[in-house]
């Protein structure tokens, strides 16, 4: 972990409204070692989303802080996401599924009010097939989404937010305050 203590005022301020999101109560969200040789000051958090009720999901939320800034930044902090879903096998060969699953990321950023700049990144559907002594399902199909983004500020609560909701809908929770109807008996 990062000693925050000999880190710079804006760094610490930044890492303080990013621990500051409330997600919601199904997702666990904690501080993770940080990759060092991406920038000077970094801090990451690792979420999960077990699943139970929806499809497992995990995902990294990255915080890079250099303040002489780098190519492509646009700025002096930037964000990078991670997200993983298990998928069933219908829904993984949907044509529409990458470009729907980055519509839920740039969608998220937007209702929460997360002013940013420079978004980019990649969204990878995979299949698996397990043989032999490997253990687990015989098949497994996926999907990641990667994204970096430059924050307009250092208020990143709303950041944050977003990228809750990010791991919710790539869970297929419904949204906060939605109950979902069971199936019908008889």
């Amino acid at each position: 972990m990062v000693d925050l203590a000999d880190a710079p005022e804006v760094f610490r301020k930044a890492v303080a409204s990013l621990s500051a999101v409330e997600p919601r109560p199904e997702l666990r969200f904690e501080p993770i070692p940080a990759p060092r040789r991406l920038a000077p000051w970094a801090y990451a958090w690792e979420l999960e989303l077990p699943g139970d009720d929806h499809a497992p999901t995990t995902g990294r939320l990255v915080l890079l802080y250099d303040p002489q800034g780098q190519d492509g930044w646009n700025g002096t902090m930037r964000l990078v996401g991670f997200v993983r879903a298990e998928l069933d096998g219908e829904l993984a060969g949907d044509p529409l599924l990458a470009a729907v699953s980055w519509s839920w990321f740039a969608d998220a950023l937007i209702n929460a009010s997360a002013d940013h700049t420079a978004l980019g990144g990649t969204v990878t559907q995979t299949s698996s097939t397990r043989f032999g002594a490997i253990a687990g399902p015989e098949r497994t199909n996926d999907i990641e989404l990667r994204a970096s983004w430059t924050p307009c500020s250092d208020h990143l609560t709303p950041h944050a937010s977003a990228f809750c909701e990010l791991m919710a809908a790539a869970a297929g929770l419904p949204p906060v305050g939605v109950v979902t109807l069971g199936k019908r008996i008889g």
